[in-house]
């Protein structure tokens, strides 16, 4: 039996290294690693493939030991041991942050968000999907799908289970991310899914559907984007909840913008469509559209509204002039799940 990797004496060895090894008897066979002072390091072993992995990056600059052990069965026992030493601790780092915190409790169509501090190039993005794994309890098939360089969502098949829990972990200390840059950090966040609040609009009949754990508790008249701001189509998810803001286009459009102030305000979309409560458009409310793009309901059901949905729920519309666009918004459930798929890189 032999260490195969790190090689005996190696230096500047990664901090995220897994060590390999040789042995005539794997299942018998046992392996340990210590640090400088003799402390066990925690890991995992898996015999088939012969290759203990560290639980988290070991330190930097450090001596590691390695010691294999077999039994004396069939004369296959013995001990062999060998010694490593990490890099140094790199001054190029890529912070990893989660949109989402512990305990957080979110709606059925929340994506899990994960942002760099710096773009992770291609080719190491199938090792970065690895290092995150997400366990839902019950258990739920889900995927990663890349948004953009430093931006990776995941969501699940459909929608997930009202009342779950969620718990994923980014394993990226010390994992070569490219150009001498290193993940700097570990991160772990445990979350809850809430009841399931799903919101459907047609355009055709200008009323908004609401179900809730399945069943329909409301039907609320809604006034959709004109023809020369539509609203999107598509499935959108509630981002960020104002009872009382001001919308203020007039930077932007400074002959025909406006300034209003609006009450019980979800946005759906980064372009500024909203859910909200608009007592101008009441007389137009399930007849026609009058909006700017943002689905219009009553002060009396924008209230009712803001007070049950939470961020994450879904929201679908249909029937517009224009069709939801990719990364307006979380928009990850506009498309089908194969379609998301394809976003991994793994």
């Amino acid at each position: 039996m032999a260490v195969t990797s790190p090689a005996a004496e190696a230096k500047d060895v990664v901090a995220i290294t897994d060590v390999k090894y040789t042995s005539e008897d794997p299942e018998n066979t046992t392996v340990s690693v210590t640090d400088s002072k003799g402390a066990e390091v925690k890991g995992t072993l898996d015999k088939d493939a012969k290759v203990w992995k560290p639980e988290k990056a070991l330190d930097y600059g450090t001596k590691y030991t390695v010691t294999v052990n077999g039994t004396a069965a069939a004369g296959k026992g013995g001990s062999t041991s060998s010694t490593f030493t990490t890099m140094a601790k790199p001054s190029k780092t890529i912070r990893v942050t989660s949109f989402l915190g512990d305990a957080q409790k979110v709606g059925v169509a929340m994506p899990l968000i994960i942002k760099f501090s710096k773009s992770i190039p291609e080719k190491y993005r199938a090792e970065v999907e690895r290092r995150m794994p997400v366990t839902a309890t019950p258990a739920q098939e889900g995927t990663w799908g890349w948004i953009s360089p430093t931006e990776v969502h995941y969501r699940p098949k459909v929608y997930w289970k009202a009342n779950s829990k969620v718990f994923y972990k980014v394993q990226l200390a010390g994992v070569p991310l490219g150009g001498d840059y290193y993940g700097k950090s570990d991160l772990t966040v445990d979350l809850n899914i809430g009841r399931s609040f799903v919101m459907t609009v047609s355009n055709k009949t200008k009323q908004m559907t609401v179900k809730q754990d399945g069943k329909v508790i409301k039907t609320i008249p809604v006034s959709l984007g004109k023809s020369t701001t539509p609203s999107s189509s598509g499935t959108m998810v509630v981002m960020e909840k104002l009872k009382h803001t001001v919308f203020d286009t007039t930077d932007t459009d400074p002959k025909n913008g406006y300034k209003t102030p609006i009450d019980f305000a979800q946005r759906i979309t980064w372009s500024g469509q909203f859910i909200h409560a608009a007592p101008w458009s009441e007389g137009k409310q399930g007849r026609t559209n009058v909006s700017h793009g943002c689905v219009n309901v009553s002060e009396a059901m924008g209230a009712w509204l803001f007070d049950r949905t939470m961020m994450g729920d879904p929201i679908t519309v249909s029937g517009t002039e224009e069709k939801l666009k990719d990364g307006n918004g979380w928009t990850d459930w506009s498309l089908s799940y194969d379609q998301f798929k394809k976003k991994s890189y793994l």
